[in-house]
């Protein structure tokens, strides 16, 4: 997952809205988003070459989604990050407890970006500086960097999504998970992938010949508990493949 919006409003009718896309190699094995037989509860995309998610919703009102860091350079880690949404979505440990663990783990991760929720509260987890914050109410985006990170399509589609607040529905957060619309040159950010890298991935939806968007995911949370996921799936040149909804 490269891009991810929310707003987080507790005590609102809809106290969590989240905006997401994840972009990967096209060819990269996944499924596509619905309950894992496996893990009943678990409802989430599965990337099938490491087994782990990008995003997904558990048992208990649990929200987990992950970023990479982009460094080139760093070490690899010898565990999939993938593995960690799906080990809190699917578990019993509270956030506090199960960053204070990852903290002393993350070290077999290469560089990521985690956020964890439940009904009460939402905190994003950096490997590369070891912290953990609780969030504090508001729109907030993840890249590839730290939280809130001022690149320009973060800064786009943070923006659409505070514009967009009232009037929340799946179609309006997937909407602007579409936006194609890549950055000028002297606002790119300088993450050493060159300068032709920095321009594919400075918008918010990506497309080429072998990497881009391959999911765009709207999760809905209500205040009574109920939540609805919506995800679009996308081929090579940002092709439309299909639509999932999963009330749940």
């Amino acid at each position: 997952m490269c891009l991810i919006v929310l707003a987080w409003r507790p005590g609102h009718a809809q106290p969590l809205l989240v905006a997401a896309n994840r972009d990967e190699f096209y060819a990269r094995p996944s499924q596509p988003l619905a309950e894992w037989p496996d893990r009943p509860g678990l409802i989430a995309g599965r990337d099938l070459q490491a087994g782990g998610t990008w995003l997904g919703v558990g048992p208990g009102g649990r929200f987990a989604a992950l970023t990479n860091i982009r460094a080139p350079g760093q070490a690899l880690g010898s565990r999939s990050r993938g593995e960690l949404p799906v080990a809190f979505l699917s578990g019993e440990s509270s956030i506090e407890t199960f960053l204070q663990d990852l903290h002393e783990q993350r070290h077999h991760y290469s560089g990521f970006n985690l956020l964890l929720g439940d009904p009460q509260q939402l905190w994003h987890f950096n490997s590369h500086t070891g912290n953990a914050t609780p969030l504090a109410e508001g729109v907030h985006g993840l890249s590839n960097a730290d939280l809130n990170t001022p690149w320009p399509k973060l800064q786009r589609a943070k923006q659409a999504l505070s514009d967009g607040l009232h009037e929340a529905n799946p179609q309006m957060l997937l909407n602007l998970l579409a936006d194609p619309t890549a950055a000028a040159d002297a606002e790119l950010p300088q993450t050493g992938i060159g300068l032709t890298g920095e321009r594919l991935l400075s918008s918010v939806f990506i497309a080429s010949a072998s990497y881009g968007t391959r999911a765009s995911t709207a999760l809905i949370v209500n205040a009574d508990g109920s939540r609805t996921l919506t995800e679009r799936t996308f081929g090579s040149h940002g092709s439309y493949l299909g639509e999932v909804l999963v009330p749940c």
